[in-house]
């Protein structure tokens, strides 16, 4: 089991302003490029073959990765000219696998943190005999997400998009996001035109007969479509809550990267991260907030749960909370955002200009 495509074309709309200028698997979580912490498990998993689906800022990811040897792999590249949906892009990747038609191929999407078991879902599938399977993980509230109901064997039995009424909520298990495919059921999919797998491959191969074996995993998995899900899942890969090879240094309440300054009373914890080249002043509080390389966190500024962009600047004694700063921008001192602000990338915001509360 050698090969996988890893999905990673998406425009990352959710978490704009952080996607302005990198592609969201490149925005870093704890320490490194997001991509980094999926290629390194998928190395830890036996993976040496990676194909990368890209599209928007393609032109990113190869000269950061290269040809994968530094991370033990064999990387390829290929960019869709039209965005083509998730089954789109895992045909169009095709030619470039190497595996028979018999053989199992890995596919990941680009957003998701997960603890799943890889080698284990590449069992559950040869060992079911599947022509696809697909990682499963429950969740307390399914709306949001496509349902998957198995019967007793596992055997994925209907696909149901996202439910409203109570009625619909038939199971609690939803597509997660990470499928084994035979190399045989990719060389089906249409080329040529967008294609879902959800929507469209996965519905169409059930009513076709096709075996979908799914496999229910419980440990962690977050979709990192959100600022606030994705803050929370670089903290949570810094504190260990997560597991990654790729997390630079040891686990703990705080990792701050080669090259940036952080005052000693400065109190960093829950998980934040900091930059190279990024500068914490005296008496900041940051609590699992991520701070990406060369942003200047001024004296006595207050950050929690937030991310502040590469080479932004936050003034003395603000206070933000929920909040996503953009790439170059500039929150002047005393001011107090909260609350899922978003501002963007290279925007000024005068001293005092901006608060929550009374200035007295």
């Amino acid at each position: 089991m050698t090969e996988a495509i890893l999905l990673v074309g998406g425009k990352g709309t959710r978490l704009r302003p952080l996607t302005v200028h990198t592609p969201k698997p490149m925005v870093p979580a704890a320490g490194v490029p997001f991509l980094t912490h999926q290629l390194a498990r998928a190395r830890a998993a036996g993976v040496d073959h990676v194909v990368l689906a890209t599209s928007y800022l393609a032109e990113i990811f190869e000269p950061y990765f290269g040809d994968g040897s530094s991370l033990g792999l064999h990387l390829e590249y290929v960019t869709e000219e039209e965005p083509l949906g998730t089954g789109g892009a895992i045909r169009n990747v095709a030619p470039l696998l190497r595996s028979a038609p018999g053989e199992p191929v890995l596919i990941f999407n680009g957003d998701i943190l997960t603890g799943l078991d890889i080698q284990a879902l590449v069992t559950t599938h040869q060992s079911a005999g599947a022509d696809v399977s697909l990682h499963l993980t429950r969740v307390a509230d399914p709306r949001a997400f496509g349902l998957v109901p198995t019967d007793d064997s596992g055997r994925v039995t209907a696909f149901l998009e996202k439910p409203q009424t109570p009625e619909e909520i038939v199971t609690d298990q939803i597509n997660a996001g990470a499928y084994v495919f035979n190399r045989s059921v990719i060389d089906t999919i249409p080329a040529g035109r967008p294609v879902s797998v959800e929507r469209e491959t996965f519905p169409g191969l059930l009513a076709s007969g096709a075996h979908l074996q799914g496999m229910v995993d419980s440990t962690y998995w977050l979709d990192l479509g959100t600022p606030q899900a994705f803050v929370r899942g670089s903290a949570d890969l810094v504190l260990g809550r997560a597991s990654s090879p790729a997390v630079a240094g040891r686990c703990g309440d705080c990792l701050v990267l080669d090259g940036a300054d952080v005052a000693e009373d400065a109190k960093l914890t829950g998980g934040t991260s900091v930059g190279r080249e990024a500068v914490v002043g005296a008496g900041a509080t940051l609590d699992g907030s991520l701070v990406h390389a060369g942003a200047v966190i001024e004296p006595g500024a207050v950050i929690q749960d937030s991310l502040i962009g590469a080479g932004a600047r936050i003034g003395a004694r603000t206070v933000l909370e929920g909040v996503v700063v953009g790439d170059g921008a500039v929150i002047g001192a005393d001011n107090e955002l909260r609350s899922g602000v978003r501002v963007w990338c290279d925007a000024v915001i005068p001293d005092g200009a901006v608060r929550f509360s009374s200035d007295q």
